[in-house]
C-alpha cells in the first residue's frame, strides 16, 4: 500500500493496528460471561481491540467516552467556544510528521486567543488570569485524506483569583462581544507568528515566508470560531465535544457501490459520502477496498500520542484545576434535584445522568459507552430486561473453545487470507486459480461464522 513514487513504507504500527481490528468481537479470542440476576439468563460479550483509527466500535466508544468525561468531569458551567485551525497545504506534511512542532503551532494560537479573550472580557480581568481549553489534532479530513488541524474547545472567558494570585475566590470572567467575524480578523496574525516559526525552525525560507503573506486572503490559514455553547446546555456540548473527538471515518457513510458484486472481486468498489459537497461539486468517493485500505492506513495516529490535551486551569497540575472544573455545577445540580430521575425514554432511564454526580472516574463503565452509542444497554436482559452481572472474564482457550463448542459457536477464529501474489504474477497466462484466492465463497446457507446464539441478534465487545 505504498503510492507511487514514495520512497518510503507506511510506518510499522498500520500493521499492528489493522491486526489487532481483526481480533475485534471474535469470541474464540475470549469473552466475559454475563448472568441475569433476576431469571439467570447468560450472554458472552466478545472482547474489543481498542484500535485508534481502523475499528468503527471502538473509536466510536472512545469518542463517547471522550466528550462524556470532558463535559461531565472538566468542563465547568460557563460557555464554550469551539476553534478550529486550519495550515495551507505546503505546511500540512510538517505538522504530520513533528509532533513538537505541532505543540507549538498549538502554544501560538492558544496565546493569541488568550490576548483576544482578555481584551474582550467583562470586568476588566487581572493580567494573570486564565482561559480553560481541550484541543484536539484532527490528522484527517471529511474526505478520508490526510489534513492535519486543530478543534479546541475553550472556556468563553478567562477565570481569575477576586483578590489576586492566592487569595479570594475563583471567578470567571466571561467574554463580550466575542463573534465569529472578531474571531477571523484573529487569522492574520496566526498566520505571522505561524510562518515566523517555520523560518526559525529551518521549514521555511525568508523568502518563501515573504511570498505566502501576499497570498490572496489569508494565504491558506483559516481560523474559525463562530461555534458557542451556553453554559447550561451541558447535551450541546457533548455533542460539540464529541464532534472534536470523532475518529476519521463514519461507517455509515460507507457501502458497497453494487450488492451483486463481492468485495473480493477486483471489480468491487465502495462508496463513501461526504458530509457536505467538495469545492469540485462531489458528494462520494469511489475506491475500491484495497485504496481505502491505503487511505486508512495513513490516518492512523502513532502510538504514544495524545489525543487530545489540557491547556491553562485544565492543565494536569494547574493549580486551579479543582475549582475551575466544579465552577458553576453546584447550581445546575440543585436545578436538576427537583426533576424526576431518568424521566424520559431512550438511554436516560438505561445510564446515569450526565450531571456532576455522575461517575466521575477516570474511565467510565463500557456498558454505559454503549448505551450512549448505540442506544442500548449490553447488561440489560434481553429477556425479563432486568440487570446482568459479569461473572468472569475467559481469555485461555483451553477453557474458551469447550464452552463455544457447547453452544455450537465457532470455536477457531476465521481465517486470515494470506497477502496476494505479486503483481508480475497477473502477467502471466495460469489457468488455475491461485492458492491464495478464495473468492468462490459460499453465498447460500448459514455463516460459517455465525456467533450469534440462538435467539440472539449477536454479541457486544468488552
Amino acid at each position: 500500500m505504498v503510492e507511487e513514487g514514495e520512497a518510503d513504507p507506511l510506518a510499522a504500527w498500520t500493521e499492528h493496528e489493522f491486526r489487532r481490528y481483526l481480533t475485534c468481537g471474535i469470541l474464540a479470542f475470549g469473552f466475559a460471561r454475563a448472568r441475569c440476576t433476576d431469571c439467570g439468563q447468560e450472554r458472552l460479550v466478545a472482547f474489543s481491540c481498542k484500535a485508534r483509527c481502523v475499528c468503527p466500535s471502538c473509536t466510536n466508544r472512545r469518542m463517547a467516552e471522550v466528550a462524556a468525561h470532558l463535559s461531565d468531569s472538566v468542563l465547568p458551567a460557563v460557555p464554550v467556544r469551539q476553534w478550529v485551525l486550519s495550515a495551507p497545504k505546503r505546511l500540512r506534511p510538517h505538522l504530520m510528521r513533528d509532533a513538537d512542532l505541532a505543540g507549538a503551532v498549538l502554544r501560538i494560537l492558544l496565546r493569541v486567543i488568550r490576548a483576544e479573550l482578555h481584551d474582550s472580557a467583562r470586568g476588566d480581568p487581572p493580567s494573570d488570569a486564565r482561559l480553560g481549553a481541550v484541543s484536539f489534532l484532527h490528522r484527517f479530513g471529511s474526505g478520508l485524506n490526510p489534513h492535519p488541524h486543530f478543534h479546541l474547545a475553550i472556556t468563553d472567558g478567562l477565570f481569575a483569583r477576586e483578590d489576586g494570585e492566592d487569595g479570594g475566590p475563583l471567578h470567571f470572567h466571561p467574554a463580550v462581544g466575542l463573534d465569529a467575524e472578531r474571531a477571523r480578523a484573529l487569522t492574520p496574525i496566526v498566520q505571522r507568528r505561524i510562518l515566523k516559526l517555520y523560518v526559525r525552525r529551518g521549514l521555511l525560507s525568508d523568502a518563501d515566508a515573504a511570498d505566502m503573506l501576499t497570498w490572496r486572503g489569508t494565504g491558506g490559514f483559516s481560523l474559525d470560531g463562530s461555534v458557542r455553547i451556553a453554559g447550561h446546555d451541558r447535551a450541546g456540548l457533548e455533542r460539540l465535544l464529541r464532534d472534536c473527538a470523532r475518529p476519521p471515518f463514519a461507517l455509515h457513510r460507507l457501502r458497497p457501490e453494487s450488492s451483486r458484486v463481492p468485495l473480493s472481486s477486483s471489480d468491487a468498489r465502495l462508496v463513501y459520502e461526504l458530509p457536505r459537497p467538495a469545492r469540485d461539486g462531489r458528494t462520494r468517493i469511489r475506491l475500491s477496498p484495497l485504496e481505502l485500505l491505503d487511505r486508512l492506513a495513513r490516518l492512523i495516529p502513532p502510538p504514544r500520542v495524545h489525543r487530545h490535551r489540557y491547556h491553562g486551569v485544565f492543565a494536569p497540575n494547574a493549580t486551579w484545576r479543582r475549582e475551575a472544573t466544579r465552577y458553576g455545577r453546584e447550581d445546575m445540580d440543585d436545578a436538576g434535584s427537583d426533576a424526576e430521575p431518568n424521566e424520559g425514554k431512550g438511554t436516560d432511564a438505561l445510564v446515569p445522568s450526565c450531571g456532576h454526580g455522575a461517575d466521575r472516574g477516570p474511565r467510565r463503565r463500557w456498558a454505559q459507552l454503549l448505551a450512549r452509542v448505540y442506544e442500548v444497554h449490553p447488561l440489560r436482559c434481553p429477556a425479563c430486561h432486568g440487570q446482568m452481572r459479569i461473572l468472569a472474564f475467559l481469555t485461555d482457550p483451553a477453557v474458551v473453545r469447550p464452552i463455544l463448542r457447547h453452544l455450537r459457536i465457532p470455536e477457531h477464529p476465521p481465517p486470515v487470507r494470506p497477502a496476494r501474489g505479486p503483481p508480475q504474477t497477473e502477467l502471466l497466462a495460469v489457468d488455475s486459480p491461485s492458492p491464495w484466492d478464495h473468492g468462490g465463497q459460499a453465498t447460500s446457507g448459514r455463516d460459517p461464522f455465525d456467533q450469534s446464539l440462538p435467539g440472539d441478534d449477536g454479541t457486544w465487545s468488552a
